[in-house]
């Protein structure tokens, strides 16, 4: 596959008492937790991909802005699109929406890397 800028990626979720903040401990409430949008941002990026069995993506960067609050019930999704390429550097738009409103919007930044020297560069902390 070549990756190009304009590839797009989403991915969706139903906000249930897993995934809100008063649950994993990011704030009181039952609502999205904001920790829980970013890996579904994440996981909307890694979708624009189809990269080979060899390589993965790793993210590197991620600015997000969380500003409306989703109950739960409700279902929320991203949408991440390549906004440019530099080598194996990748860098995306990201927006979520839940079925009233846009609830967020980011900016993020993943490198393709072989999954075999990545994990063994990784494993080498442990001695």
């Amino acid at each position: 596959m070549i990756v190009q800028a304009g590839l797009k990626g989403k991915s969706e979720l139903i906000v249930t008492l897993s995934n809100t903040a008063k649950n994993i401990g990011s704030g009181s409430l039952e609502v999205l937790a904001t920790p829980m949008l970013v890996a579904l941002m994440e996981n909307a990026a890694i979708k624009a991909l189809n990269l080979p069995e060899d390589q993965t993506s790793v993210g590197i960067y991620l600015e997000v802005k969380h500003f409306a609050a989703t109950p739960m019930g409700m279902q929320v999704w991203a949408e991440a699109e390549i906004m440019e390429v530099e080598g194996r550097k990748l860098v995306y738009k990201l927006e979520a929406y839940d079925e009233k409103e846009k609830i967020g919007e980011g900016r993020h930044e993943r490198f393709i890397v072989n999954c075999e020297k990545f994990i063994s560069k990784a494993n080498s902390k442990l001695g």
